[in-house]
């Protein structure tokens, strides 16, 4: 795809994934998340053409002037949005898909010093929210959601929710149907289960039950 009408997709998707976006001239001044995309755009097709050093150093530029890193060999969908963005990290290998949306503080990292495919790849529509870790060449399946603060290590499959660390799957949800032309953004990610909550209300639960059982015990002897 023409990298300007690309761009111009990255550009236009903001007024649905954020609902402060109030203008066209706010979006391209005040957004670090696009101005870290587009650069990338740009240091990515001088990775691919052999100017690995030119686009390293891009890469360089726009990590400084926003606090997104985003290595230049790294591989991104169309329509990516990176929402406040400080601190978000995605490695060298990482393969998006089209329509994923991340959050402030996210790592798309490593796991190894060897040569080739060492992190992750995320389908279409993924999101995941502030601080959450994915670590590794890991699949995360499409329209999967990866909980804030969550360390994901292992595969996931599509249609799923992640939370925890290590990450583990709380909640499958029904594939989304869309028109075609259309995309259907979840953004809903703070609404998101609490297996360890849930848990501990489990054992409160027996708790409670078991001290009633032993005062009836004691009432009858």
């Amino acid at each position: 795809m023409n990298l300007l009408k690309t761009i111009r997709e990255d550009f236009e998707m903001i007024f649905d994934r954020d609902p402060a976006a109030r203008s066209r001239l706010e979006i391209v001044l005040c957004y670090p998340g696009l101005h870290a995309l587009v650069i990338h755009r740009v240091a990515h097709c001088m990775w691919n053409h052999r100017l690995k050093l030119l686009g390293r150093l891009l890469a360089h530029f726009a990590r400084w002037i926003t606090g997104i890193e985003i290595h230049p060999g790294a591989t991104i969908g169309r329509r990516f949005f990176i929402d406040h963005g400080m601190g978000v990290v995605i490695g060298e290998t990482t393969e998006v898909g089209d329509d994923c949306m991340l959050y402030q503080g996210v790592t798309l990292g490593g796991t190894s010093s060897e040569k080739g495919k060492r992190h992750p790849t995320l389908g279409d529509r993924v999101i995941a929210g502030a601080g959450a870790i994915v670590l590794g060449p890991i699949n995360i399946g499409h329209d999967s959601r990866v909980g804030s603060s969550s360390v994901v290590i292992h595969d996931v499959p599509p249609f799923s929710t992640v939370v925890g660390i290590p990450a583990k799957v709380v909640r499958r949800r029904d594939p989304i149907v869309c028109e075609e032309g259309e995309h259907h953004f979840d953004l809903q990610h703070a609404s998101l289960p609490d297996p360890f909550g849930d848990a501990i209300s489990g054992l409160r639960k027996s708790v409670e039950e078991l001290n009633s059982r032993l005062m009836e015990l004691e009432r009858k002897q």
